[in-house]
């Protein structure tokens, strides 16, 4: 099977949907499976690769770590041809992914493709929910093509069913467990940060609008004395409110910026709860890290990670616009440390189950499926 992969974001771009690619076309390579990767060039851009085509690109507005690609057309084309790819993938609805779906239907290669990200969720801190229908519109013109869509979340699909999206399937994400995991010194990071306090409240994330940050610095605030003065946040991320936030920011509250994979992974570990307010996620992969690393999440009852995080087993759920439950489920964990320890440990056995390999050979299948019913349709043509 060869495979050809249209994306609005790829590595080194640091997101969800980048890092989910890059370590599928990993695993493509491990297993001596062809591919080639049609994306933008991102501002940080340092990675060459026989593999990966890459085009002059703009920040989308919505999301400027995402790109919107300028491709030059005649170079997919003549690509594609020498390529004689099996299969398209487009993981965009925008100009990638409509290179994807043109030269699919013009090249007769069966498509499929991934949703990541809900826009339309995000129209409304953008104050653009007046665009909702043309997305949807747009959306669904789009997709209509394809033979298989692929999302994280079952709570994503059932987001999409209503809008009137079929062939609907689950392409769930996993997690590094031998990268994340509880057992990095935790004093690295209490020294490196100048962490005194007792505890440890983690988020990590972008630092936007649609990660309901608003209600983060509430939860900060709202805290009880005796908790909040035994506490130090670490705001790991950047992005459009940094600077906001930073001004709005507790005493003892650092802003990291980005991290690499390494330094993320030792702050989880020193972390005694992971906090997480966003109800926009389609998956949450900051989420199941997290647990990966033993640290139990206190986290909106919203989209994909609601069906991360198990309530009371790997941590707790609160409604998106509750201070006071995400007050009382933290106060209530770090006031009981058999319990924050019960479920860091139930967190990392979860994550465990949660292997990469296995997600990716599920997707390989339904690869498969779609092939076969390509192969079904021309006989009976």
């Amino acid at each position: 099977m060869k495979i050809a992969l249209f994306t609005d974001t790829f590595a080194p771009d640091i997101n969800g949907v980048a890092n989910t690619l890059k370590r599928f076309t990993d695993y493509l390579k491990m297993k001596d499976i062809p591919f080639r990767v049609f994306a933008p060039e991102g501002t940080n851009d340092d990675l060459f690769s026989a593999h990966i085509h890459r085009f002059a690109s703009l920040p989308f507005f919505l999301y400027p770590e995402c790109r919107l690609a300028l491709p030059n057309m005649l170079k997919i084309k003549a690509s594609l041809q020498d390529f004689q790819p099996d299969i398209i993938h487009v993981a965009t609805p925008f100009n990638m992914g409509l290179c994807g779906l043109h030269y699919a239907k013009k090249m007769n290669i069966p498509i499929v493709g991934s949703y990541h990200t809900d826009f339309d969720q995000y129209l409304k801190y953008y104050d653009l929910e007046f665009l909702s229908s043309l997305l949807w519109k747009y959306m669904n013109w789009f997709h209509r093509s394809l033979r298989c869509i692929f999302v994280p979340s079952p709570s994503t699909k059932e987001h999409l069913q209503p809008h009137g999206f079929t062939n609907v399937s689950i392409w769930s994400r996993g997690v590094d467990t031998a990268l994340f995991h509880p057992y990095y010194d935790r004093f690295d990071v209490r020294i490196k940060y100048n962490i005194k306090r007792p505890y440890i409240l983690t988020y990590a994330g972008r630092l936007a609008p649609e990660k309901n940050l608003d209600l983060l610095m509430k939860i900060a605030r709202s805290l009880p004395a005796h908790i909040k003065h035994q506490t130090h946040w670490l705001i790991v991320g950047d992005g459009p409110l940094k600077e906001e936030l930073q001004k709005k920011a507790l005493e003892h509250m650092t802003f990291t910026g980005f991290l690499n994979k390494e330094q993320l992974a030792n702050i989880y570990a020193a972390s005694d709860l992971f906090v997480f307010p966003s109800a926009t996620e389609t998956f949450g992969n900051v989420v199941l890290e997290s647990l990966a690393a033993g640290t139990p999440a206190i986290a909106a009852n919203a989209g994909g990670v609601k069906h991360i995080v198990q309530h009371d087993g790997t941590g707790y759920l609160c409604d998106p616009d509750s201070v006071s439950q995400f007050v009382h489920y933290i106060t209530f964990c770090l006031e009981n440390l058999h319990k924050r320890i019960q479920l860091g440990h139930r967190a990392r056995q979860y994550a465990l189950t949660q292997t990469w390999e296995s997600i990716f050979d599920g997707l390989l299948a339904q690869y498969e499926e779609a092939l076969a019913h390509q192969t079904d349709s021309i006989q009976l043509a």
